[in-house]
């Protein structure tokens, strides 16, 4: 068996010790369901359009918390009783900002990704007094959108 040469030795703690700083900011983001999946989870799918968006901002300990409810006016219900199509929903998602003291942020996920915009069309992964993709927790009856992608935009119809 041949003796480690310092140069080799040199080397390997230098790789080491760069793979720990370049993984250190890295986050644990919640990865995209696929769309079997969402709808497998939800408890109703609409496809809407949105009309209205209404945010709260609040602060968590480490985290700033952005708060949303969509109003959305229904086209079509695919999955679920209770909403029909002319009828409106309000559909609840968050973010969150990383603001603690610590440089990098503890493993975790920003919330939800895809946000929609006023005027977007939506096919939209809901659950009620499910879980939602985050928690267990989702049990007072509002529309919790599914997971960190649970929006998915639809092109806009074509002017006539």
């Amino acid at each position: 068996m041949r003796p480690t040469s310092l140069r080799t030795m040199i080397l390997g703690y230098t790789a080491m010790i760069a793979t720990f700083l370049s993984t250190r900011g890295l986050r644990a983001e919640k990865i995209d369901m696929t769309a079997e999946e969402l709808r497998d989870t939800a408890t109703h799918v609409i496809v809407g359009k949105v009309t209205g968006i209404y945010e709260r901002k609040e602060d968590a300990g480490d985290w700033k918390y952005t708060k949303y409810v969509a109003e959305v006016q229904i086209e079509k219900s695919e999955k679920g009783e209770g909403l029909r199509a002319g009828e409106i929903a309000y559909v609840r998602y968050w973010r969150r900002q990383y603001a603690g003291k610590e440089k990098f942020p503890p493993p975790s996920t920003n919330g939800h990704r895809g946000l929609p915009a006023a005027g977007q069309k939506l096919r939209i992964y809901l659950a009620r007094n499910a879980y939602d993709g985050f928690s267990q927790d989702n049990r007072d009856g509002g529309l919790n959108v599914i997971g960190a992608n649970g929006f998915e935009a639809l092109p806009p119809e074509a002017k006539k």
